[in-house]
């Protein structure tokens, strides 16, 4: 008999990789200028261009 096996990652490994991502731009929009306000954009951009597109493709 196989052992089950944890669903723990495929239920919360995308909304947990969203969060640390927004977080890592929040923390990074506080950190400086020039290349950190660009990384900040990055970490806040790409959430919400995920968003989007999951409300995009509904019918």
């Amino acid at each position: 008999m196989r052992p089950r096996q944890s669903n723990f990652w495929k239920v919360f490994g995308v909304p947990l990789a969203i969060g640390l991502l927004s977080a890592g731009g929040l923390f990074a929009a506080l950190l400086g200028d020039v290349v950190w306000d660009s990384l900040s954009w990055v970490g806040l951009g790409i959430p919400a261009l995920i968003g989007v597109w999951g409300l995009m493709r509904r019918p």
